[in-house]
């Protein structure tokens, strides 16, 4: 597949970027590279390829959420300057 000028334009468009004219001239055969280099990758036979999602087939290990109490309610709140029985007192930093 040979680029154009114009399907360069709309490949601009698409993309949301702006082009000058002068670039044309130069996108043009890069465009065209890259496009002769994909389709030499296309005539790869991928039949026995599985589809890769990561690079490597590691599998993330995560622990199981054991729920615990740690500290008591009221252990928490001991040290706080005020308080009620269960929970933290703090100004009021919004206004209306």
């Amino acid at each position: 597949m040979n680029l154009d000028a114009k399907t360069i334009h709309k490949i601009a468009d698409l993309a949301r970027i702006h082009i000058d004219e002068k670039q044309v001239d130069t996108l043009i055969p890069e465009m065209n590279k890259i496009l002769s280099f994909m389709e030499k990758l296309n005539e790869l036979d991928t039949a026995n390829v599985k589809p890769l999602v990561y690079m490597n087939e590691s599998v993330n290990v995560w622990r199981e959420d054991i729920i615990k109490q740690e500290i008591t309610t009221a252990d928490g709140l001991k040290n706080a300057a005020k308080h009620t029985d269960q929970f933290f007192m703090v100004p009021k930093i919004i206004e209306k």
